[in-house]
């Protein structure tokens, strides 16, 4: 799959992610190449693009060429003059709350389609990223486990960012009012994916609280299993970031964690959140048209 005479898609793994090269995310892309990346996105669940010069336009740009942006993150700063950026710092005095398997944002009714993260300021060693295949955990269960999970539902809400409004202080009012906030979202287990047409698991540590129908240690027991059974290395890759390294994740069939293991070095990233695929919401538009 070549849509220019330089563009390369080299497998990471046969399980999920991919390194694209030949291509300068600075200059604007043709149609073709924006096609080519998105399928393979959709191929390997996340791709990867090393060496970029890209500044916060530029990265702005080449996200708004696959669909609507997110508003401003809830919780995370934001790169100057770009509030749909968000600005991943940290250090010793600034640790991350991302190093746990979550999926993005999942607490909201329409969670993100995908993400775009690019390298600023590395740590001299550590720091890399994981993320894991979804359609390979559905795939990898039991077949009664399978039938077991169609039809139930789960409620996700802030889960762990429970944490920036009450670590440091006891300040009820203050957490309940990010709780009303943030709201929940209610989602299946088990999701089709609306491209590939393939199934995938779709609960996460850092968001999935309970298992709708019941109780709370059947719940607590089943979701235990599901987690402990998503983060089987098989399913996952971990790529190790280099000055200019660009990633972009399928968010709807993907989980990520970011490894905390550079402290107290600092660490900084710049964070782009698509909600909505350009793509499937054309053909979902063209197909109301034509009904």
């Amino acid at each position: 799959m070549s849509a220019t005479a330089n563009l390369d898609i080299t497998p990471v793994t046969t399980s999920i992610g991919a390194e694209i090269s030949g291509l300068d995310l600075s200059k604007p892309l043709q149609q073709q190449d924006l096609d080519t990346v998105y399928q393979a996105l959709i191929d390997h669940l996340v791709i990867f693009f090393r060496g970029q010069q890209v500044s916060p336009a530029q990265h702005q740009r080449f996200a708004e060429s696959f669909g609507t942006l997110d508003e401003p993150h809830p919780v995370y700063a934001h790169v100057p003059g770009f509030e749909q950026i968000v600005q991943l710092a940290n250090d010793a005095n600034n640790p991350p709350d991302t190093d746990g398997w979550h999926t993005d944002l999942t607490f909201k009714a329409n969670p993100p389609f995908a993400s775009i993260l690019i390298a600023r300021q590395l740590p001299p060693t550590g720091g890399d990223t994981l993320w894991a295949n979804m359609y390979a955990a559905y795939d990898a269960l039991p077949e009664d486990m399978k039938q077991q999970l169609e039809g139930i539902h789960a409620i996700h809400d802030m889960g762990d960012f429970r944490n920036n409004f009450s670590v440091g202080e006891v300040n009820t009012a203050r957490l309940n009012d990010a709780m009303q906030r943030f709201g929940c979202a209610i989602h299946p287990v088990v999701k089709t994916h609306p491209v590939s047409g393939n199934k995938y698991l779709y609960v996460n540590e850092g968001f999935t609280v309970h298992l709708i129908g019941q109780t709370a240690r059947e719940s607590r027991r089943l979701l235990g299993y599901l987690l402990d059974h998503i983060g089987r290395p098989e399913y996952q890759v971990r790529f190790r970031w280099s000055e200019g390294a660009m990633a972009m994740w399928d968010n709807r069939c993907t989980q990520h964690y970011a490894v905390s293991d550079y402290l107290p070095n600092y660490r900084c990233m710049n964070r782009i959140t698509v909600v909505n695929d350009r793509r499937t919401v054309s053909s979902e538009q063209a197909d109301s048209v034509t009904t």
